[in-house]
């Protein structure tokens, strides 16, 4: 059977929110009513999309295959929305928040086409992450690696920032003919242990097993100078590797991470934040070989 539309942002508050209590106050619905549109929901599919747990909802399997399609439907119908609205011209300041490798190799250069279509609207770009907080206000969107797992938002899994071990041509040239690489005697570029939470950081410790690095970063525009300057491998997003003529030894890392586009619950009717949240998943879906390094192999 097809789904029932109305069922579809049921579906998805009960997903991010991970409860009936957080997507009923996400949706201004009851409780009950909310449990009664799941349960049509999967009975018209005919298959349990949630686990119901004393400590909330999870999805099942067949509820995270669902979980695409669904915000495809989101999406759609919020442009629709956009679209039909009529009203003055888009106009004044959206801040986003995002990481300092998106905001320069991914947004940035795309934002001309936004300042022609909107001239009135001006983009603020917070890269330093980790002290915004939208909860707070500190952002009206952002553009992360790393889902929320609370607060009064909305959010969307709209690609991937895959990640590759690069080195230097000149690094592996200096190396014995036809040698492959070998994770126990090469140098590595390593992170400061502040950084430890990172994915390409784990990984760099795990293959070290104490090893020393050859140098250690606090940054991921360090990392990149550093490897380009052959000091070692380094882990690095695809996306800044491919322009800095890098060659990938390991592209299978399986450290890939989700790209989430996340909101204000309360700014989702705005005009300027819907308009800059559509330029966004534009954006990452034009470049989404570039993102997943699918391009250069």
């Amino acid at each position: 059977m097809r789904l029932v539309w109305d069922d579809v942002p049921v579906f998805l508050a009960v997903a991010r929110a991970g409860s009936l209590s957080g997507a009923a106050s996400a949706l201004s619905l009851g409780i009950a009513t909310v449990s009664r549109r799941v349960e049509r929901l999967e009975a018209r599919l005919g298959r349990p999309l949630f686990l119901r747990h004393h400590s909330g909802y999870r999805l099942t399997e067949d509820g995270a295959a669902l979980i695409e399609r669904a915000e495809e439907m989101e999406a759609a119908a919020k442009a629709l929305a956009s679209g039909a609205a009529e009203g003055p011209e888009v106009s004044g300041t959206v801040r986003l928040a995002t990481a300092e490798n998106l905001a320069t190799a991914l947004i940035l250069p795309a934002v001309p086409r936004l300042r022609r279509a909107y001239p009135r609207l001006t983009l603020e770009i917070v890269t330093d992450i980790s002290t915004v907080n939208l909860h707070r206000r500190d952002a009206d969107i952002a553009l992360r690696m790393v889902k929320p797992e609370r607060g009064h938002v909305s959010l969307q899994r709209v690609g991937t920032l895959g990640y590759g071990l690069y080195a230097a041509p000149a690094y592996l040239k200096a190396r014995q003919s036809g040698q492959a690489v070998d994770l126990d005697r090469d140098d590595m570029i390593a992170w400061a242990e502040g950084y430890g939470h990172l994915p390409p950081a784990q990984w760099i410790e795990r293959a070290l097993r104490g090893r020393a690095p050859a140098v250690i970063t606090t940054s991921l525009a360090a990392q990149v100078t550093g490897c380009v300057a052959g000091l070692g491998l380094a882990v690095l997003p695809h996306l800044l590797a491919r322009s800095r003529d890098l060659i990938c030894v390991d592209a299978d890392l399986g450290i890939d991470q989700s790209i989430w586009l996340v909101t204000q619950s309360d700014l989702a009717s705005s005009r300027r934040v819907q308009t800059v949240a559509e330029f966004l998943r534009e954006v990452v879906t034009e470049n989404q070989a570039a993102l997943r390094g699918s391009d250069r192999f």
